[in-house]
C-alpha cells in the first residue's frame, strides 16, 4: 500500500508539472506528501485526483493545482522564513508548506479540523508547525511579522490585520472575492503594498469569529 501510495502521489506531481508547476521543490513536496490521509476513507480513491474534495464542516481539501500554485508564487524569487496560513482545514497545504518553510503558523477557526490536521502532521513527522485555534482574519499577531502568509479561503475584502502582520518585503497570497474570486499578491515595501492578479480561483469563504 505505501508503494502505490508513493507512486499515486508521484503522478500527481507529474500532472501538475504537466499543468504548468514548474518549481521542483513544490512538485518533490506534492510527491512526497500522501494526500489520501488528509481526506476521509470513503473518498482516498479519489485523493490523488487534480479536484477539490470536501472534508465535512462545510469545507474542502484545496484542488492540488491550487495547493501547488499559491505555494510557487509565495516562494518566487524569494527565500523560504516564516510563514502564517490562514484556514489549516485538513492539513494537507499545512503539510506542502512544511516541507518547504522554516516555521509554519497555521491558523484555523473550526477546532474540530484544526485536531485532525495536528494529528495527521504528527504522523507525518512535521514538527515545524504551530497551530491556533482563533479567527483568521485577526492573522496571529503574537507571533507577526512574517516573512510570507497564505490564506486558504476567500474574503471579500483583504484582511488589514493580514497587511499588517507582514514583514517589509513580505508577500500575501490570497484568494479575493465573493461569486467571482482572483487570487491575488500582495507585497508589502514598507508602509506601502503593491498587488497584481493571477487567476479566477474558488474557495470557500473566509469566514469571521471562530467554532468550538
Amino acid at each position: 500500500m505505501a508503494v502505490a501510495t508513493s507512486r499515486s502521489a508521484a503522478l500527481l506531481a507529474q500532472k501538475l508539472q504537466l499543468e504548468g508547476i514548474g518549481q521542483s521543490q513544490v512538485l518533490a513536496a506534492i510527491a512526497n506528501t500522501p494526500r489520501h490521509l488528509f481526506v476521509e476513507a470513503v473518498l482516498a480513491h479519489k485523493a490523488y485526483e487534480n479536484t477539490a474534495l470536501p472534508i465535512g464542516q462545510g469545507q474542502t481539501i484545496s484542488q492540488p493545482y491550487i495547493v501547488a500554485r499559491m505555494t510557487e508564487l509565495l516562494l518566487q524569487d524569494k527565500a523560504p522564513g516564516k510563514l502564517l496560513e490562514i484556514g489549516t482545514g485538513s492539513g494537507y497545504q499545512t503539510a506542502i508548506l512544511a516541507r518547504l518553510f522554516g516555521h509554519v503558523c497555521s491558523v484555523e477557526r473550526i477546532k474540530a479540523l484544526q485536531f485532525q490536521a495536528k494529528r495527521r502532521l504528527q504522523q507525518l513527522d512535521l514538527h515545524n508547525v504551530s497551530m491556533k485555534h482563533g479567527d483568521g482574519w485577526q492573522g496571529w499577531p503574537s507571533k507577526a511579522p512574517f516573512d510570507s502568509i497564505i490564506v486558504t479561503a476567500a474574503p471579500t475584502e483583504v484582511p488589514t490585520a493580514l497587511l499588517q502582520q507582514l514583514n517589509d518585503g513580505g508577500r500575501l497570497v490570497i484568494p479575493v472575492g465573493l461569486h467571482e474570486q482572483t487570487l491575488r499578491v500582495y507585497e508589502r515595501h514598507g508602509d506601502d503594498y503593491s498587488s497584481r492578479d493571477i487567476e479566477a480561483v474558488r474557495f470557500v469563504p473566509l469566514v469571521p469569529g471562530e467554532l468550538a
